[in-house]
């Protein structure tokens, strides 16, 4: 046997969908009736040829809105679209170093993560040792620290520098 209980779907409860016995009412005009019973409440909205949408199921009574469900159903969609087109995925974008990195090279590397940081990206600095290099760690650790004094303006470490296996790592966010 079947249940003849309703799936539970998205979105608000709408017209006879609605299980409360009374309601805090708002019509078409957004003036407040107060409480009402869901028959009145449902007649009310039948006889204005809109539908009746329960806005806020958890309150004690429930509140219910006497309008088009069409058009407000749109209206949500349209601010979630809007919502989803403002949101920002914020990238981790990654500079490989070497301890031995010339000056203009070095130059050129800063340049590109200025660049990230105002398209408001992270960076991760990847310090690359290589053979007898790992004696040096100091000095992979010193040019991390010059990396970090140089965009402490428009950045701040969220990662310290940390040795991972024959790579020194630090990741930085913009400001």
């Amino acid at each position: 046997m079947k249940s003849t209980a309703a799936p539970e779907k998205g979105g608000p409860r709408v017209n006879r969908d609605i299980r409360a016995v009374q309601v805090q009412l708002i019509d078409a005009e957004g003036q407040n009736r107060g409480v009402v019973n869901l028959a009145d409440a449902q007649q009310l909205a039948d006889e204005a040829g809109l539908d009746l949408v329960e806005i806020v199921p958890t309150a004690s009574p429930p509140v219910c809105k006497i309008l088009d469900f069409g058009k407000f159903r749109f209206l949500e969609q349209k601010k979630s679209a809007e919502a989803r087109k403002r949101q920002k995925i914020v990238e981790i974008k990654e500079i490989k170093l070497r301890p031995g990195i010339d000056d203009h090279d070095y130059e050129v590397k800063m340049r590109s993560v200025k660049r990230f940081f105002e398209e408001g990206d992270k960076v991760k600095v990847t310090l690359r040792f290589r053979g007898r290099e790992m004696a040096h760690t100091d000095i992979g650790f010193k040019l991390l620290q010059r990396v970090k004094t140089e965009t402490a303006p428009i950045a701040k470490v969220e990662a310290e520098p940390l040795m991972e296996g024959r790579q020194m790592v630090m990741v930085l966010a913009p400001r």
